[in-house]
């Protein structure tokens, strides 16, 4: 990134890391697979799927080659005095358009949980984002019955990181269906359509729609409470992806935004000046905040404060055609107000004109790159690791997740697809995807949120951020969504949680437990404490578009 352009595509990086599924199953998550005392389980049936599915972009499958069959297993997760018994299914189905016409015959991972209170549990969709990303890193690190422990921020033991019970997981509130997009996983267009036809914004919130409409349909679904939950790219399809939605006459009840790019169009100025807090956060991780914040919370609001004040020098020093020197007196007032040091100061203007720091950022702390994605997570620059991914917080989780996936899955999701090769993320999308939206060249997805609240004023919004992540810092998604207090005539439910923690907060040890928590709230409609409301939010960037006009892209990097 480069003289603070707009934050580019959101890939998992995992150097195009492939597995075979001759060996492993479709990347799920579960706990103990007997049965609880006393009770009657149906058979577990497996699957040996012999589709030879592709990820490439001119490919597709004959409608006579795609089936819906999947394998069933059955488990229970305990927590306490808590036992939940649950069924994974793992296996495809077809995304039929509003017309009926097969789209792409989609993979997926479902964890429903036996249901005895005699009323609709809440179904809650979940994917990443890239594009280009399967739905491995939410299924293996969020919220399904099992986890791989990593040890994040840290790389301590690194790559065996073992799956262990989940005693965050939401079974017990909410069922969970992950979702691979075509060309991903093991999901593929069916003919005449292509993997390529979908590689965009629009094309591809349209057959995440259908999968979902066929979802709700085979499972009869339609009386339950529907949720998204999107991580990353995740996040700006799921505002779009809600109104179409909501307009195929899909209700919602909502949507969950983490780690959000909503805007792909917001100035240069606005991503330099809303990426302050995040970089402060991280400096004090580093002890390069004097006195050290004893309130990371109090902290953020701080420096808030300090970037609202300071808007236009920030703005300036960073957009710069090159880099230019801030005078010492301006680092002497900017280190009094943000307890930063004048160093630390000068490295995050470096930033912008540093060609690693799109991934891995060199200036903060010398001989030391820090993570990307998790600021926190750190390498010496001289380890032989990054020569293939410059982000130490990617390389945390990308050769451990395929570890997990490899040894762990195959006998409890009970599938294997020994002709096909499932794809955690595939490089292939990311230079080709078609980002137009709306007329525009890059999606602004506000005015998107703001059509869906206005067919649906109840639907609720949940925006979770990691103050760690310089992926999409925290304060950006508050711009954006601040400028819906732009529009009259609504009052939508929007709360904002933040947490310790990067891109991925939920593999902090800290952050997990206060997310679930949040989340249970969320789901009972009851207060979450410590959030945010749109109301408290300060006010956008005077720049910025009014949330129901999108804006023309004044600069969008390249993919990293």
């Amino acid at each position: 990134m480069k003289n603070g352009a707009a934050i580019g595509p959101l890939a998992r990086r995992v150097g195009g890391t492939t597995l075979a599924l001759s060996m492993l199953a479709l990347a799920g998550c579960g706990g103990s697979s007997s049965p609880t005392s006393g009770t009657a389980v149906a058979a577990d049936q497996t699957y040996t799927d012999n589709v030879a599915y592709s990820p490439n972009a001119g490919d597709s499958l004959a409608a006579t080659q795609v089936t819906e069959q999947a394998a069933v297993m059955h488990h229970q997760w305990t927590n306490g005095t808590t036992t939940v018994p649950y069924t994974t299914t793992t296996g495809h189905l077809t995304a039929s358009d509003l017309s009926g016409k097969p789209e792409a015959t989609m993979s997926y991972v479902a964890y429903v949980a036996q249901n005895t209170s005699g009323t609709p549990r809440p179904v809650t969709f979940f994917y990443n984002g890239g594009p280009g990303s399967s739905s491995v890193w939410l299924r293996l690190g969020s919220f399904a019955p099992t986890r791989v422990a990593t040890p994040d921020p840290l790389m301590t033991n690194w790559p065996n990181y073992p799956l262990v019970d989940n005693a965050e997981s939401l079974i017990a509130t909410t069922d969970m269906v992950f979702i691979d997009p075509p060309g991903t996983g093991l999901s593929e267009a069916i003919a005449p359509n292509t993997n390529k036809t979908f590689w965009g914004c629009d094309a591809d919130v349209q057959v995440m729609r259908d999968f979902i409409r066929r979802y709700i349909a085979v499972n009869n679904l339609t009386n339950s409470p529907l949720y998204l939950y999107g991580e990353s790219y995740g996040t700006p399809r799921t505002d779009m992806l809600s109104l179409s939605l909501e307009s195929a006459g899909v209700p919602l009840t909502g949507i969950v935004l983490q780690s959000s790019i909503l805007n792909y169009a917001a100035s240069t100025g606005d991503t330099s000046a809303g990426s302050f807090p995040s970089y402060a956060a991280v400096a004090a991780y580093y002890n390069l905040v004097s006195p050290s914040p004893t309130n990371l919370g109090t902290y953020a609001q701080q420096i808030r404060n300090f970037v609202a004040a300071q808007y236009a020098p920030i703005v300036q020093y960073s957009t710069a055609a090159q880099q230019v020197t801030i005078p010492g007196a301006t680092l002497s007032a900017w280190s009094s107000q943000t307890n930063l040091t004048p160093a630390t100061l000068s490295a995050y203007f470096q930033y912008f004109y540093d060609t690693e720091a799109s991934f891995g950022q060199t200036t903060l702390v010398p001989g030391t790159t820090i993570g990307r994605y998790d600021g926190r997570v750190s390498l010496p620059s001289s380890d032989s690791r990054l020569a293939a991914d410059n982000d130490p917080s990617d390389i945390l989780i990308s050769q451990p997740f395929t570890n997990a996936l490899a040894t762990q899955m195959p006998s409890y999701l009970g599938y294997q697809a020994p002709h096909a090769t499932y794809q955690t993320l595939n490089d292939k999308i990311i230079g080709v995807w078609n980002f137009s939206h709306a007329g525009k060249p890059s999606p602004d997805t506000i005015p998107d949120l703001l059509a869906a609240l206005m067919l649906n004023p109840q639907l609720k919004v949940l925006a979770s951020n990691g103050y760690h992540d310089l992926a999409t810092p925290f304060f950006e998604t508050e711009k954006e969504l601040a400028r819906l207090q732009t529009v009259t005539g609504i009052k939508p439910n929007i709360a904002l949680t933040f947490y310790q923690g990067g891109h991925m907060i939920y593999l902090d040890n800290v952050a997990r437990p206060q997310m679930q928590a949040d989340l249970v709230s969320y789901y009972k409609n009851q207060p979450i404490s410590n959030s945010m409301t749109l109301t408290q939010l300060a006010a956008p960037w005077a720049d910025e578009s009014p949330a129901n006009k999108p804006t023309v892209a004044t600069a969008v990097s390249k993919a990293p």
